[in-house]
């Protein structure tokens, strides 16, 4: 597949919200709990931290967003953190496994350092070992494990810690 990864638009929000809600219905793979409505997914886009950086991956064959990937500023409330940025990515539950989370990390990575990052992290669902395999390819490393860390519909699930270093 030959995919263009640009930054997110205002525009996307439905894509995204189309990507998103079927992932989280899942109770799968994501500790979100909660399908967003694209109101609200504008609403994110519309308020991205400057510094963050949001790109969605399109299949060129169609124009259909296949995935998105997101880094933002770990935390605002000091300045000891600043080089450090929390990833998130999704994709397509039917396009997965077809190295849109790679292209995506590529972008994100070259974005990320000309924006003053040196590190990223992130928490993935110690009971999805795809995505965590995906991260261990892309370099990320096992910091720890977050013990019934999420709850959903009851049942508690470790979060595994992972980092990279820019």
């Amino acid at each position: 597949m030959n995919l263009l990864v640009r930054e997110a638009q205002p525009n996307d929000a439905e894509a995204i919200v189309g990507i998103l809600n079927p992932i989280i219905e899942t109770d799968m793979y994501t500790a979100f709990d909660t399908p967003l409505t694209v109101d609200a997914e504008l609403e994110y886009i519309l308020n991205f931290p400057q510094r963050g950086v949001f790109h969605i991956a399109v299949n060129s064959s169609d124009q259909q967003v296949v995935g998105f990937q997101t880094l933002e500023p770990f935390a605002t409330y000091t300045h000891a953190f600043d080089h450090v940025g929390i990833i998130a990515t999704f994709v397509d539950l039917s396009y997965r496994r077809q190295g849109i989370g790679k292209s995506l990390s590529e972008a994100t990575f070259k974005s990320a350092c000309s924006k003053g990052y040196e590190k990223i992290f992130t928490y993935v669902r110690a009971d999805n070992s795809n995505a965590l395999a995906s991260y261990l390819r892309l370099g990320f490393n096992v910091v720890g494990t977050a013990k019934k860390h999420a709850k959903i519909k009851g049942t508690y699930v470790d979060e595994i810690i992972i980092e990279r270093f820019l």
